[in-house]
């Protein structure tokens, strides 16, 4: 057998062929025609800005009914004027995710309103940047509670309605920082890492009763978050380097194309959906070479900040901000937050 002029022994043969009709179902698949979304209800949390207000607009542009949930009733009063010329029917009820029975009465009052809750994005985060000598045990005991209690507390709110149904889909925001640890988001990263085996776990056991599970995997996005995380030691040091990182064109995708992504895989019912080509490189380069990567990040963490400054104490984006975080380099950054309710 010949494929491009050489001769391959059916040792090769046999993978090779397996592997092209492997792409070509997967490519027929990605193809298939999708469950319209319009009228469905979505259910986001931390939805009042960022990466979440991006996900509302994007969910309401298809027509969906929307839950919008976060701890401040300021900011999503502002979320539901943002998505209100899109003519849809939209719910905003503050909730602090670490509270599981506000959740409950949350989800419950959600169904009341729409009659069901159809797709669930567990978003809610928290970011706190600094290196491990500024970071406290309660640091990570709230890192966990955000986004791994918190997300946990959501989905087993929704899930009883779904199983009965036989019918959901439920979208689980992690990050490349729950793929790979990343040096001074140790909390963070120890939190994503959590929700990415919930996520991958929920998909396995939930396929059998018609409930699809996404674990979203955001790279370097630009949505204003570095504004609103906190940063501790060497705070301006630190959000320069974050900053800069998560806003410049060429190493950032934007909020708006992010979100489009994750609907369209939560439609589709796909596993994963990783944002960013850095994100995707690092988390495959990361699978084949484990030690390599974590040696790299190594040499990366001996270029970030040292401790210092304000030490264990944390300082927000907005009261970090220096020369740096204020030039031309970062505009795009300061236009992700004001766009998404950020600043």
């Amino acid at each position: 057998m010949q494929v491009f002029g050489m001769r391959l022994t059916p040792r090769w043969a046999a993978p090779l062929l397996a592997a092209g009709v492997l792409f070509g179902l997967r490519k027929a698949l990605s193809n298939r025609t999708h469950p319209d979304l319009r009228d469905q209800v979505a259910l986001i949390t931390g939805s009042s800005r960022g990466l979440g207000l991006a996900l509302a607009r994007e969910f309401a542009r298809r027509g969906c009914r929307l839950v919008l949930c976060a701890r401040d009733a300021a900011e999503l009063e502002r979320a539901r004027s943002d998505v209100a010329p899109f003519g849809i029917d939209v719910l905003v009820l503050t909730c602090d995710v670490t509270d599981r029975e506000q959740v409950g009465r949350m989800v419950e009052t959600a169904t009341r309103r729409f009659g069901r809750v159809d797709m669930l994005v567990a978003n809610a985060g928290v970011i706190k940047v600094g290196p491990l000598a500024t970071q406290t045990i309660s640091d990570f005991e709230q890192a966990m509670a955000v986004m791994f209690w918190g997300c946990l507390y959501v989905v087993d709110a929704v899930l009883p309605q779904m199983r009965a149904r036989r019918s959901g889909r439920i979208g689980i925001v992690t990050s490349i920082g729950g793929k790979v640890s990343v040096p001074h988001l140790l909390p963070y990263s120890s939190a994503k890492f959590a929700a990415t085996g919930l996520a991958e776990g929920l998909r396995a056991e939930l396929k059998p009763d018609g409930v699809s599970v996404t674990t979203v995997v955001p790279g370097l996005m630009r949505t204003g978050s570095h504004v609103n995380a906190e940063f501790k030691g060497r705070n301006k040091a630190e959000l320069g380097w974050f900053s800069l990182g998560a806003t410049l064109p060429l190493t950032s995708l934007s909020a708006e194309d992010a979100a489009r992504r994750v609907v369209e895989a939560m439609q589709r019912g796909d596993a994963e959906v990783i944002l960013g080509w850095q994100a995707g490189m690092l988390a495959r380069v990361h699978g084949l070479l484990p030690g390599v990567t974590t040696d790299v990040l190594g040499v990366v963490n001996r270029l970030l900040p040292e401790p210092g400054g304000v030490g264990t104490h944390s300082v927000s984006g907005k009261a970090s901000q220096s020369a740096v975080t204020r030039s031309p380099l970062e505009q795009l950054g300061q236009q992700a937050a004001r766009d998404l309710n950020q600043s």
